[in-house]
């Protein structure tokens, strides 16, 4: 589909032709020289180089790669039509034509003459993301239950992207971190003694958070456990419910079954709704996560606690449920009320203050006190009667661990280095070479000479094995001399850009048989990994990475403001919005232009009450996300009318036109905005909310130094003000002290021209003027992401071939990862 400049370009070309008003073609070089020399050099020469660019020196015929990022800078500054600037004389469509043409064809001619820098990727470990995948691949077993990341340093990114080899650095720290990883992932899982399954019951002595002791004691002698809350409140009073008596947790990693005694109750009360901040017509639900008394109060969040397991519980009569769950050595089961009301303390307060005149018994002066509610009256909660705790399980051969390390049969002590060896081939994903089994052979023979036992001794190996270069980093075989990558080189590289995850046996055996750089080949194994379900590694990866919402929720909004965002976890429903979408496009491959403007998109019940839908007063928690159509609805449809483009780009307080449009400009368009002057003060927030964001905006852009970006970020921004910090729909800002709530101004101006009244005005310029400027970015940070280094000018020419063979493909989502992965870029060192 071509761009609507670009169209409009054509058309004009066609209509001066046919007019046969076309001068003579004069020299290209003359073409650009006169050009500058007439409508940028006032602003743009050695003197005073406006927005730090400088014409004087610029010629045709290109000679660099700095000069050919400067032809392609004008030729978009004079497509778009933001340059000259409208108050500067403006060039006939004839001259614009021309110098567009001639500065084309000059970067066409330079793409022969100049050569390659050499890009290429730096050596890179794994990420941590990676590094986990790679773990429970590896050894056939979710890992989050160890937590192994969990003390590992920050992740630095570059450009957001958390694949970039310079980026990912690897500190003393760090190297120590792993070492500690594989020790205790070894010895926990492979480790353990044998342990005969074992019984435990409960029913009695639930003692829970301190401020509940009183009320339970009296009301029912710790009978139950009670769990009053979800687990994200401030409070903390009923969130976690856990077992006193267990707080040993069980004596080895395994699997265990528990067999939970619940019952819901009073989802029918008669106290208004609004007390507890969840809806009452949805059964509740019952959910187990681990917990450690070692690794914090027990009562409250822990850093480990993978959800485990979760059933409705029926409500009134006592049910039991039935969980098989993976707990590790020392942890034991907590249980959390997910769906649960929103700060049980603050809601006993109301009831106690608004129903007293219900109660027979004392309430208390405090008015926390719950035992008359919970003799009296009808405060919902999930209450356990009975938890019984079996195991661990007896897994054939050992386990899923016993099995991806030794095999089938088990550890064999005279085939030891064998059966290491078959599993450092999988960890370091291509065949072993002798200066690979050399360190491994070492270690056994060192361990059995310190009078280890031979297990032991092979458990050491398979701990130096985790922590070998070869596996924490994607290492290379292919020789430096040679550019493309070998088979298992580039089975390595695609299975991380789709999977996040190393190869699975059949790529594996393509890249041993040599036939995976076969273009066919190649184009076969990116269609088979496209279609499993591993490629949720990709997609929330790249999300994470492309839109930024790897920062989601890391400036929340004020819970006293914005209730259901913690009460009902509104940024899970809204990663998972986007996450479905864009795996709906890259399995239909639809055009991307959708990302700007679709008339559909994934919602589950949460965020159609979020976003106004019809869609809120039939969807249940239980359908989950449903394809439900927007036509027609000018405030929803593409990346920017979804909550979690919305409140990533905002600051969880108040929103900014800067902000947002600097968002759009870097996430959307791929222009990075240069960072503000020093000497330019910030926008102060104004508390009393009597003037608006624009108007404080109209003042701070006064300034020369200002303007010059503002003029260019701002207008992707004003729009967005429709939407608040969470991404609901507004038509004024919150009402201050004094005077009527200031009415949101979300009329804008590009820098080159056009103008919008709305936010579906602004989608559509977008949509129909930039989708050229917006695929190109989508190509460099696709691209990025899946080489594991950034894209540099000499790879403009390659990015250039690709943006033309999507374009003839219909510009499909999926055609965009199958062009890049099938690209000489990807298959490079």
């Amino acid at each position: 589909m071509t761009s609507l400049p670009a169209f409009r370009t054509l058309l004009v070309v066609s209509a001066l032709l046919a007019a046969g008003s076309l001068r003579a073609a004069e020299e290209p070089s003359k073409v650009v020289d006169k050009f500058l020399s007439r409508y940028c050099l006032e602003c743009h020469d050695a003197d005073i180089h406006k927005g730090d660019r400088s014409f004087d020196q610029f010629k045709l015929p290109l000679k660099s790669l700095p000069s050919v990022i400067e032809a392609r800078d004008i030729i978009d500054q004079l497509t778009l039509r933001e340059m000259p600037p409208k108050k500067a004389e403006q060039p006939s469509d004839e001259e614009r034509l021309a110098v567009i043409r001639a500065l084309r064809d000059g970067t066409a001619a330079a793409q022969a003459t100049l050569q390659s820098t050499g890009s290429r990727t730096v050596l890179r470990r794994l990420s941590n993301r990676e590094y986990e995948n790679t773990l429970e691949a590896l050894f056939g077993r979710r890992i989050d239950t160890l937590g192994l990341t969990a003390d590992f340093p920050k992740e630095k990114t570059a450009r957001h992207l958390d694949t970039i080899g310079q980026s990912l650095v690897t500190s003393g720290f760090l190297v120590d971190q792993y070492f500690l990883s594989a020790n205790r992932l070894v010895e926990t899982r492979l480790g353990k003694p044998a342990t005969a399954p074992k019984t435990w019951t409960f029913n009695k002595n639930f003692v829970q958070y301190e401020e509940l002791t009183g009320s339970h004691k009296s009301a029912f002698n710790f009978r139950y456990l009670n769990i009053y809350e979800q687990p994200n409140t401030d409070t903390r009073q009923g969130g976690y419910g856990h077992i006193e008596d267990f707080k040993q947790g069980v004596p080895v990693s395994g699997l265990y079954d528990l067999e939970v005694e619940a019952t819901a109750m009073h989802r029918d009360t008669h106290y208004d709704p609004a007390i507890f901040g969840i809806d009452l017509s949805e059964p509740y639900i019952l959910g187990v996560v681990p917990g450690d008394v070692t690794k914090g109060h027990i009562h409250y969040p822990q850093a480990i606690e993978p959800l485990l397991g979760s059933s409705v519980v029926p409500d009134n009569v006592p049910t039991r449920l039935k969980f098989r769950v993976w707990l590790e050595a020392g942890q034991t089961p907590r249980f959390i009320f997910p769906n649960g009301p929103y700060e049980s303390r603050a809601s006993v307060l109301t009831i106690n203050r608004r129903y007293k005149d219900e109660f027979k018994g004392p309430i208390g002066s405090s008015g926390v006190g719950r035992d008359n509610i919970l003799k009296e009256g009808k405060l919902p909660h999930i209450r356990i009667s009975e938890i019984v705790v079996q195991g661990p399980v007896l897994e054939p051969s050992g386990g899923a661990e016993e099995v991806a390390v030794f095999g089938d049969n088990g550890f064999q002590p005279d085939r030891a280095l064998d059966q290491l060896f078959a599993f450092a081939a999988k960890a370091y994903r291509r065949p072993l070479q002798d200066t690979d089994r050399a360190p491994i052979r070492n270690m056994v023979e060192k361990r059995l000479a310190e009078k280890a036992t031979p297990r032991q001794a092979a458990l050491d190996a398979v701990k130096l094995i985790l922590c070998s270069p070869s596996f924490l980093y994607l290492s290379e075989v292919t020789p430096e001399s040679e550019r493309r990558l070998r088979p298992h080189d580039l089975a390595t590289r695609l299975a991380y850009a789709l999977w996040a995850a190393p190869p699975d046996e059949t790529l594996s055996a393509s890249a041993a048989a040599g036939k995976l750089t076969g273009d066919a080949e190649l184009k076969n194994e990116i269609d088979r990994l496209l279609a499993d379900d591993r490629v949720n590694g990709f997609v929330n990866g790249f999300l994470d990475s492309w839109l930024n919402l790897r920062d989601l929720g890391g400036m929340p909004p004020p819970r006293e403001t914005n209730r259901a965002y913690y009460a009902e976890d509104l940024p899970a429903s809204m990663k998972t919005e986007v996450r479905l979408f864009f795996r709906d496009m890259l399995k239909e491959n639809r055009p991307v232009s959708l990302f700007l403007q679709a008339d559909y998109s994934f919602i589950d019940k949460k965020l159609a009450k979020l976003y106004e839908l019809p869609e809120q007063k039939t969807l249940r928690l239980a359908d989950g996300f449903q394809k439900v159509s927007l036509k027609g609805d000018m405030h929803r449809g593409g990346l920017l009318g979804m909550a979690a483009v919305l409140t990533v780009s905002a600051n969880g307080v108040e929103t900014s036109p800067v902000t947002r449009g600097a968002w759009v400009s870097e996430n959307i368009l791929g222009v990075k905005p240069p960072p503000p002057p020093d000497v330019v003060p910030a926008i102060e927030p104004d508390v009393s909310g009597t003037t608006t964001i624009r108007e404080r905006l109209a003042k701070h852009s006064t300034d020369r130094a200002c303007a010059e970006c503002h003029r260019k970020i701002d207008p992707l921004g004003f729009s967005l003000e429709a939407f608040d910090p969470v991404g609901r729909w507004r038509v004024t800002y919150a009402k201050p002290k004094k005077g009527p709530a200031p009415k949101i101004d979300t009329t804008g101006e590009f820098a080159s021209g056009e103008k919008y009244q709305d936010f579906a005005g602004f989608r559509d310029i977008l949509h129909d003027k930039r989708e050229e400027q917006f695929t190109r970015h989508l190509i460099r940070s696709l691209l990025a992401y899946s080489t594991g280094r950034l894209m540099e000018p000499a790879d403009e020419f390659a990015i250039d071939r690709i943006q033309e063979k999507v374009k003839q493909q219909g510009l499909g989502l999926r055609s965009f990862v199958v062009e890049c992965l099938t690209s000489d870029l990807f298959r490079s060192r």
